[in-house]
């Protein structure tokens, strides 16, 4: 999740690469919340819903484990396109748990989505704020991202998102310095190293990574954008130790060529957003477009991991 604003207040700001039509028929449309409203592994079964000012929208959150969450939201404002506002409670037996405003505007073609939510105190902020954490909550915004890109482009993609509490400079230094880099990336008890590193636009990396285990990996990395300090885009590829084309050890089903981006995004004085966009690049078989569509909840596993080092590798930074 992002920044609170306030002591009582969780804030979250998402850029969607979409008109904003498309991101308020995503959010208000019942057949289409239901293809990415929740964390990952969550679906949703939506009983009513009656969107005005008044009405109501009543549906069960249906976790992976098979535990279901009853659910009912109040309509306080209903403006299409650009504002919704409203009070999200757990079920009809106890009052809203939280007041929800969101504001839906355009920028160039894409389109902003600024959401607050309120609670009655700081505790209760802060109580919500580590459950959403836990439930892996910020991955439904991930999700909204993927479900759009889908729609309107038919590409499948990964979308991950994280603030740190560090400078846009700094953070994106971590991804362009490799003796930074190999830091922090991979899985909790890997090790990185870099046999050559060439990063800018046209140039290469060559890395081995040694998973815990001690199976070792190599990977090759080619670069196509570096616009510092707000967007890096480079393909990834399992090779050899000679550098050939290799396939992953553990899923040999794995797309051969992925396509990061990863952007770079100002939160305020000191805090940065980091997205990353993964998807399968070039010829890819259904068979390995399948493979990575069922590979998301890993993919959100290990690159949380991964966050997390780099969280703590800022931290140790002077």
């Amino acid at each position: 999740m992002d920044k609170k604003s306030a002591a009582n207040e969780i804030h979250i700001t998402r850029i969607y690469d979409a008109p904003v039509r498309a991101v308020w028929d995503a959010w208000t449309d019942p057949k289409q919340v239901a293809q990415w409203w929740g964390p990952r592994g969550f679906t949703i079964t939506t009983h009513s819903k009656d969107l005005r000012t008044g009405g109501t929208w009543v549906f069960t959150m249906h976790g992976p484990d098979g535990v279901d969450f009853p659910n009912k939201i109040q309509y306080l404002e209903v403006n299409k396109n650009s504002r919704l506002v409203y009070d999200h409670g757990g079920n009809d037996d106890h009052p809203p748990m939280f007041r929800v405003t969101v504001l839906f505007s355009e920028i160039k073609g894409k389109t902003k989505m600024d959401m607050s939510m309120t609670l009655p105190t700081p505790e209760a902020a802060a109580e919500t704020y580590k459950t959403i954490k836990k439930f892996g909550g910020n991955s439904t915004w991930d999700r909204l991202a993927e479900y759009l890109t889908k729609e309107l482009t038919g590409r499948d993609q990964f979308v991950i998102n994280r603030s740190f509490d560090a400078p846009i400079d700094v953070v994106y230094d971590m991804w362009t310095n490799p003796k930074h880099f190999a830091k922090w990336m991979g899985p909790a008890g890997s090790t990185m190293e870099f046999i050559r590193s060439d990063i800018r636009p046209g140039g290469s990396s060559f890395y081995w990574m040694s998973a815990p285990g001690g199976v070792k990996m190599y990977g090759r990395a080619q670069y196509a954008e570096l616009q510092k300090p707000h967007r890096l885009v480079y393909t990834q590829q399992f090779v050899d130790e000679q550098e050939k084309i290799s396939r992953h050890p553990f899923a040999p089903t794995w797309p051969e060529t992925m396509l990061t981006t990863v952007i770079f995004a100002e939160e305020g004085p000191g805090h940065t957003r980091v997205t990353v966009i993964w998807e399968p690049h070039g010829n890819v078989t259904p068979e390995e477009q399948q493979t990575f569509i069922a590979a998301k909840a890993g993919m959100t596993g290990g690159w949380t991991g991964s966050f997390d080092s780099l969280d703590t590798y800022l931290s140790t930074k002077p």
